[in-house]
Protein backbone atom coordinates (compact mmCIF):
# COMPACT_ATOMS: atom_id res chain seq x y z
CA UNK A 1 0.00 0.00 0.00
CA UNK A 2 2.87 2.44 0.40
CA UNK A 3 4.34 1.65 -2.13
CA UNK A 4 0.91 2.35 -4.37
CA UNK A 5 0.64 6.00 -2.77
CA UNK A 6 4.32 6.75 -3.34
CA UNK A 7 3.88 5.78 -6.88
CA UNK A 8 0.81 8.42 -6.94
CA UNK A 9 2.75 10.94 -4.94
CA UNK A 10 5.83 11.15 -6.40
CA UNK A 11 5.28 11.50 -9.76
CA UNK A 12 3.39 14.59 -8.89
CA UNK A 13 5.53 16.40 -6.62
CA UNK A 14 8.18 15.45 -8.90
CA UNK A 15 6.60 17.89 -11.16
CA UNK A 16 6.18 20.23 -8.72
CA UNK A 17 9.26 20.53 -7.51
CA UNK A 18 10.79 20.75 -11.07
CA UNK A 19 8.38 23.98 -11.21
CA UNK A 20 9.60 25.07 -8.09
CA UNK A 21 13.29 25.02 -8.46
CA UNK A 22 13.14 26.44 -12.37
CA UNK A 23 11.00 28.89 -10.36
CA UNK A 24 13.64 29.92 -7.83
CA UNK A 25 16.12 30.49 -10.43
CA UNK A 26 14.85 31.86 -13.42
CA UNK A 27 11.85 33.38 -11.43
CA UNK A 28 8.94 32.77 -14.80
CA UNK A 29 5.97 34.56 -15.35
CA UNK A 30 3.38 31.94 -16.20
CA UNK A 31 0.09 34.35 -16.62
CA UNK A 32 0.46 33.71 -20.09
CA UNK A 33 0.52 30.27 -19.76
CA UNK A 34 -1.75 29.76 -16.94
CA UNK A 35 -4.68 31.83 -19.16
CA UNK A 36 -3.12 29.37 -22.52
CA UNK A 37 -4.26 26.44 -19.72
CA UNK A 38 -7.36 27.70 -18.75
CA UNK A 39 -8.78 28.65 -22.23
CA UNK A 40 -7.00 26.20 -24.10
CA UNK A 41 -5.63 23.16 -23.21
CA UNK A 42 -8.36 22.18 -20.34
CA UNK A 43 -11.30 22.87 -22.83
CA UNK A 44 -9.64 20.77 -24.93
CA UNK A 45 -9.08 17.82 -22.71
CA UNK A 46 -12.86 18.00 -21.88
CA UNK A 47 -13.57 17.65 -25.36
CA UNK A 48 -11.05 14.67 -25.85
CA UNK A 49 -13.00 13.13 -23.13
CA UNK A 50 -16.16 13.63 -24.08
CA UNK A 51 -15.52 12.83 -27.67
CA UNK A 52 -13.15 10.12 -27.70
CA UNK A 53 -15.24 7.52 -25.97
CA UNK A 54 -19.41 7.48 -25.01
CA UNK A 55 -20.03 8.36 -22.09
CA UNK A 56 -23.49 8.22 -20.23
CA UNK A 57 -23.73 11.68 -18.15
CA UNK A 58 -26.80 9.83 -16.03
CA UNK A 59 -24.60 7.96 -14.89
CA UNK A 60 -22.57 10.73 -12.55
CA UNK A 61 -25.44 12.56 -11.77
CA UNK A 62 -24.94 11.12 -8.21
CA UNK A 63 -21.57 11.72 -7.93
CA UNK A 64 -22.07 15.66 -9.33
CA UNK A 65 -24.44 16.19 -6.64
CA UNK A 66 -21.72 15.12 -4.34
CA UNK A 67 -19.34 17.24 -5.62
CA UNK A 68 -21.92 19.80 -5.50
CA UNK A 69 -22.16 19.41 -2.04
CA UNK A 70 -18.72 19.17 -0.99
CA UNK A 71 -18.35 22.03 -2.53
CA UNK A 72 -21.22 24.16 -0.98
CA UNK A 73 -21.53 22.89 2.17
CA UNK A 74 -17.62 23.41 3.86
CA UNK A 75 -18.94 27.48 3.07
CA UNK A 76 -21.82 26.72 5.29
CA UNK A 77 -19.58 24.98 8.26
CA UNK A 78 -17.02 27.67 7.94
CA UNK A 79 -19.59 30.75 8.69
CA UNK A 80 -19.36 30.55 12.44
CA UNK A 81 -14.95 30.61 12.21
CA UNK A 82 -15.18 33.87 10.64
CA UNK A 83 -16.49 35.21 14.05
CA UNK A 84 -13.64 33.26 15.74
CA UNK A 85 -11.09 34.22 13.37
CA UNK A 86 -11.97 37.74 12.94
CA UNK A 87 -12.21 37.28 9.26
CA UNK A 88 -14.54 38.66 6.75
CA UNK A 89 -17.04 35.11 5.22
CA UNK A 90 -15.82 36.65 1.93
CA UNK A 91 -12.20 36.47 2.58
CA UNK A 92 -12.37 32.69 4.35
CA UNK A 93 -15.68 31.43 3.07
CA UNK A 94 -14.22 30.77 -0.86
CA UNK A 95 -11.14 28.85 0.15
CA UNK A 96 -13.13 26.45 2.15
CA UNK A 97 -14.71 25.47 -0.70
CA UNK A 98 -13.30 25.73 -4.18
CA UNK A 99 -10.93 22.98 -4.14
CA UNK A 100 -7.81 22.58 -5.94
CA UNK A 101 -9.71 20.29 -8.13
CA UNK A 102 -7.40 20.99 -11.82
CA UNK A 103 -3.63 21.42 -10.61
CA UNK A 104 -3.71 18.50 -8.04
CA UNK A 105 -6.77 16.90 -8.13
CA UNK A 106 -6.92 15.67 -11.61
CA UNK A 107 -3.46 14.48 -11.93
CA UNK A 108 -3.81 12.61 -8.25
CA UNK A 109 -6.97 10.65 -8.53
CA UNK A 110 -5.74 9.88 -12.31
CA UNK A 111 -2.47 8.31 -10.94
CA UNK A 112 -4.93 6.75 -8.54
CA UNK A 113 -7.91 5.32 -10.17
CA UNK A 114 -6.52 5.19 -14.33
CA UNK A 115 -7.37 6.62 -17.46
CA UNK A 116 -10.51 4.24 -17.15
CA UNK A 117 -11.76 7.23 -14.20
CA UNK A 118 -11.05 10.27 -15.98
CA UNK A 119 -15.06 10.93 -17.52
CA UNK A 120 -15.66 10.80 -13.58
CA UNK A 121 -12.46 12.86 -12.48
CA UNK A 122 -13.81 15.76 -15.29
CA UNK A 123 -17.28 15.55 -13.91
CA UNK A 124 -16.08 16.40 -10.91
CA UNK A 125 -13.48 19.16 -12.14
CA UNK A 126 -16.41 20.79 -14.01
CA UNK A 127 -18.85 20.86 -11.17
CA UNK A 128 -16.65 22.55 -8.36
CA UNK A 129 -15.06 24.92 -11.71
CA UNK A 130 -18.99 25.63 -12.57
CA UNK A 131 -19.48 26.77 -9.13
CA UNK A 132 -16.51 28.40 -8.55
CA UNK A 133 -17.11 30.87 -12.02
CA UNK A 134 -20.89 31.30 -10.97
CA UNK A 135 -21.46 31.30 -6.72
CA UNK A 136 -17.62 32.04 -6.16
CA UNK A 137 -18.17 35.33 -8.07
CA UNK A 138 -21.60 36.01 -6.85
CA UNK A 139 -20.25 35.71 -3.31
CA UNK A 140 -17.51 38.39 -4.47
CA UNK A 141 -18.96 40.78 -6.66
CA UNK A 142 -22.98 41.96 -7.31
CA UNK A 143 -21.84 42.62 -10.83
CA UNK A 144 -20.83 39.26 -11.48
CA UNK A 145 -24.38 38.02 -11.02
CA UNK A 146 -25.11 36.55 -14.18
CA UNK A 147 -24.60 33.93 -16.84
CA UNK A 148 -21.68 35.19 -18.47
CA UNK A 149 -19.56 32.69 -16.90
CA UNK A 150 -21.17 30.27 -19.47
CA UNK A 151 -18.93 32.25 -22.13
CA UNK A 152 -15.76 30.96 -20.53
CA UNK A 153 -13.52 28.61 -23.09
CA UNK A 154 -13.94 25.78 -20.37
CA UNK A 155 -18.20 26.12 -20.08
CA UNK A 156 -18.23 26.36 -23.71
CA UNK A 157 -16.32 23.16 -24.11
CA UNK A 158 -18.35 21.80 -21.49
CA UNK A 159 -21.66 22.23 -23.17
CA UNK A 160 -20.22 21.08 -26.59
CA UNK A 161 -19.04 18.03 -25.31
CA UNK A 162 -21.72 17.13 -23.41
CA UNK A 163 -23.90 18.12 -26.61
CA UNK A 164 -22.06 15.91 -28.96
CA UNK A 165 -22.22 13.03 -26.31
CA UNK A 166 -25.64 13.38 -25.27
CA UNK A 167 -26.46 13.42 -29.59
CA UNK A 168 -23.97 10.27 -29.90
CA UNK A 169 -22.26 12.52 -32.77
CA UNK A 170 -18.83 10.80 -33.72
CA UNK A 171 -16.38 13.02 -34.86
CA UNK A 172 -13.88 12.19 -37.17
CA UNK A 173 -10.61 10.41 -35.49
CA UNK A 174 -8.07 12.91 -36.84
CA UNK A 175 -9.97 15.70 -34.92
CA UNK A 176 -10.24 13.66 -31.86
CA UNK A 177 -6.48 13.19 -31.55
CA UNK A 178 -6.30 16.59 -32.19
CA UNK A 179 -8.10 17.48 -29.24
CA UNK A 180 -6.23 14.74 -27.30
CA UNK A 181 -2.71 15.99 -28.05
CA UNK A 182 -3.61 19.51 -26.98
CA UNK A 183 -5.68 18.46 -23.49
CA UNK A 184 -2.57 16.42 -22.83
CA UNK A 185 -0.63 19.53 -22.07
CA UNK A 186 -3.17 20.71 -20.00
CA UNK A 187 -2.20 18.63 -16.86
CA UNK A 188 1.59 18.49 -16.66
CA UNK A 189 1.20 22.44 -17.02
CA UNK A 190 -0.96 22.47 -13.83
CA UNK A 191 1.64 20.50 -12.12
CA UNK A 192 4.67 23.01 -13.01
CA UNK A 193 2.48 25.60 -12.42
CA UNK A 194 1.45 24.75 -9.54
CA UNK A 195 5.39 24.51 -8.16
CA UNK A 196 6.20 27.84 -9.88
CA UNK A 197 3.19 29.77 -7.57
CA UNK A 198 4.82 27.68 -4.29
CA UNK A 199 7.76 30.34 -4.37
CA UNK A 200 5.21 32.60 -3.28
CA UNK A 201 4.72 31.35 -0.51
CA UNK A 202 4.76 34.24 2.34
CA UNK A 203 5.34 33.78 5.50
CA UNK A 204 3.57 37.46 6.76
CA UNK A 205 -0.03 35.93 8.37
CA UNK A 206 1.08 32.41 8.52
CA UNK A 207 -1.11 31.79 11.71
CA UNK A 208 -3.77 32.06 9.63
CA UNK A 209 -2.32 30.50 6.39
CA UNK A 210 -1.82 27.37 8.55
CA UNK A 211 -5.06 27.30 10.48
CA UNK A 212 -6.82 27.70 6.99
CA UNK A 213 -4.65 24.81 5.60
CA UNK A 214 -5.60 22.57 8.33
CA UNK A 215 -9.47 24.03 8.42
CA UNK A 216 -9.63 23.26 4.69
CA UNK A 217 -9.40 19.45 4.29
CA UNK A 218 -11.34 19.35 8.12
CA UNK A 219 -14.44 21.18 7.05
CA UNK A 220 -14.31 19.02 3.59
CA UNK A 221 -14.41 15.75 5.10
CA UNK A 222 -16.34 16.91 8.06
CA UNK A 223 -19.26 17.65 5.07
CA UNK A 224 -18.27 14.47 3.36
CA UNK A 225 -19.53 12.06 6.37
CA UNK A 226 -23.18 13.16 6.19
CA UNK A 227 -23.13 13.50 2.06
CA UNK A 228 -21.78 10.28 1.50
CA UNK A 229 -23.63 8.68 4.18
CA UNK A 230 -26.76 9.72 2.22
CA UNK A 231 -26.03 9.89 -1.04
CA UNK A 232 -24.43 6.07 -2.54
CA UNK A 233 -21.84 6.01 -4.91
CA UNK A 234 -19.90 3.01 -6.55
CA UNK A 235 -16.70 1.85 -4.21
CA UNK A 236 -14.53 3.83 -6.84
CA UNK A 237 -16.38 6.73 -6.92
CA UNK A 238 -16.89 6.93 -3.37
CA UNK A 239 -13.15 7.03 -2.41
CA UNK A 240 -12.55 9.46 -5.48
CA UNK A 241 -15.06 11.91 -3.36
CA UNK A 242 -13.21 11.72 -0.40
CA UNK A 243 -9.94 12.43 -2.02
CA UNK A 244 -11.77 15.60 -3.27
CA UNK A 245 -13.28 16.74 -0.05
CA UNK A 246 -9.54 16.84 1.61
CA UNK A 247 -8.00 18.87 -1.71
CA UNK A 248 -6.41 21.69 -0.54
CA UNK A 249 -8.21 25.49 -2.13
CA UNK A 250 -7.46 26.40 -5.57
CA UNK A 251 -4.94 29.07 -6.85
CA UNK A 252 -7.65 30.65 -8.39
CA UNK A 253 -8.91 31.61 -5.17
CA UNK A 254 -6.12 34.47 -4.28
CA UNK A 255 -6.71 35.67 -8.56
CA UNK A 256 -10.17 36.34 -7.99
CA UNK A 257 -9.72 37.74 -4.29
CA UNK A 258 -6.84 40.27 -6.00
CA UNK A 259 -9.28 40.98 -8.73
CA UNK A 260 -12.11 42.43 -6.40
CA UNK A 261 -9.80 43.51 -3.91
CA UNK A 262 -11.12 41.23 -0.86
CA UNK A 263 -7.60 40.90 1.28
CA UNK A 264 -5.76 38.85 -1.38
CA UNK A 265 -2.86 39.32 0.87
CA UNK A 266 -4.78 37.07 3.55
CA UNK A 267 -6.59 34.74 0.72
CA UNK A 268 -2.80 33.70 -0.55
CA UNK A 269 -1.21 32.54 2.64
CA UNK A 270 -4.11 30.20 3.05
CA UNK A 271 -4.14 29.12 0.02
CA UNK A 272 -0.54 28.63 -0.18
CA UNK A 273 -0.25 27.05 3.10
CA UNK A 274 -2.58 24.64 2.23
CA UNK A 275 -1.29 23.94 -1.09
CA UNK A 276 2.38 23.06 0.85
CA UNK A 277 0.50 21.43 3.84
CA UNK A 278 -1.57 19.45 1.14
CA UNK A 279 2.41 17.19 0.59
CA UNK A 280 1.41 15.84 3.94
CA UNK A 281 -2.61 15.46 4.00
CA UNK A 282 -2.46 14.29 0.90
CA UNK A 283 -0.65 11.18 1.25
CA UNK A 284 -2.68 10.54 4.98
CA UNK A 285 -6.20 10.65 3.29
CA UNK A 286 -4.88 8.35 0.29
CA UNK A 287 -3.45 5.46 2.90
CA UNK A 288 -6.63 5.56 4.45
CA UNK A 289 -8.88 5.67 1.29
CA UNK A 290 -6.78 3.06 -0.80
Amino acid sequence: MLIRIFEIVAPILFVVLVGFFYARKRRPNLDHANSLNIDVFVPFLILAVFTGQSIDVAQYKTLMLVVAGLTLVPGLLAIPVCRLLNVHWKTLLPPMMFKNSGNLGIPLLLLAFGEDALPAILMMFIVENTLHFSVGLWMLSTGARNLKFLLQPMMMATILGLSLSMAEITLPEWLVTGFELLGDIAVPLMLFALGVRMTDLDFHGWRLGVFGALLAPALGLLAAWPILSWLSLPPDQEKMAWIFAALPPAVLNYLVAERYRQEPDKVASIVMFANAGAVVIIPLILFWVL
